[in-house]
């Protein structure tokens, strides 16, 4: 199944809901990153909470999610846009599942009970809106949902799931979000909260290729009428020239250097992991630039 979002009206239009599936962009990501089972659970989860966030945006708006908690994966930093387009990293990518004080696999474990989720979004105005929550349980679910009650005061049940196999490799992915809009009946939220007391298992419907209609429809108990269907995939906007750029920025005298001790240099991109090598040439290029850019 393709990577797809849809946003939805339901139950006579009194609820307001988000499906994704997002296997391959999670997949790419862990691909590019190289993650092992705790930071893949970690950042794919991240993802699809982003994209889910991003898809209540506009077009060209831009949404960044942050998680820093206690636990040895470090920070995880997300983009996403009104697009359906996703990109990311994890501080510590080689980072395996673990365990809590029962011994077992655990996420909360893995991200740190303590810490914070941070969601800054670039409306296009003069200053981006910014949101802060202190993580409530470290699965990431729950920490979305606290998220949008307190900073956002939209009350959301959120669900977000990756499935792994016995390698750590990522077989599924994908989430909802499920929003009760102003003046819905009490049979109306009686019945949404009683499909959502089922939603457990979500994730094994994910896995069973159901589609994100198919999702929200089970666990709202009634079809949805889709009002938005759009693709989503990772993508990073980064480039050689745009490294020159920041390169640029530094000045003559960083660039110059860069030829005297190193005869060149190489550019990491932290979303993507695409490197870009820049020659004695290019640089000399970039100082040049530098120079004129100073003398304006």
């Amino acid at each position: 199944m393709k990577d797809y979002l849809i946003k939805a009206l339901a139950l006579n239009d009194e609820i307001r809901a988000y499906g994704i599936c997002a296997t391959a962009a999670v997949q790419e990501a862990v691909k590019r990153h190289d993650t092992y089972s705790g930071s893949t659970l970690a950042l794919g989860k991240t993802m699809i909470g982003a994209l889910l966030l991003g898809a209540t945006l506009k077009g060209e708006d831009k949404i960044t999610v942050k998680i820093l908690g206690d636990g040895p994966t470090g920070s995880i930093v997300v983009d996403s846009n009104g697009h359906g387009t996703v990109k990311g990293y994890i501080q510590q990518p080689h980072v395996y599942l673990q365990p809590d004080e029962n011994n077992q696999p655990s996420l909360p474990a893995t991200i740190g009970r303590n810490g914070v989720l941070s969601v800054i979004k670039d409306l296009g105005l003069k200053e981006p809106f910014s949101g802060q929550v202190p993580l409530t349980a470290g699965d990431i679910s729950q920490d979305f949902t606290y998220y949008m009650a307190l900073s956002e005061q939209v009350p959301s049940a959120i669900g977000l799931s990756v499935i792994l196999d016995e390698d750590g490799g990522v077989t599924a992915a994908g989430g909802f979000m499920i929003q009760v809009l102003p003046g819905a009946k009490e049979s109306t939220i009686a019945q949404v909260e009683n499909g959502l007391a089922e939603a457990n298992n979500f994730g094994q419907k994910i896995l069973a290729e159901a589609s994100p209609e198919e999702l929200l429809n089970d666990l709202i108990g009634s079809p949805v009428s889709v009002l938005k269907k759009m693709q989503v995939s990772f993508a990073c906007d980064c480039s050689k020239e745009k490294f020159g750029d920041a390169m640029i920025s530094l000045g003559e005298k960083e660039i110059l250097a860069m030829i005297e001790e190193d005869h060149g240099a190489e550019a990491v991109c932290r979303f993507c992991n695409n490197h870009y090598q820049y020659s004695e040439d290019d640089l000399l290029e970039l100082a040049a630039a530098a120079r004129q850019k100073k003398g304006e």
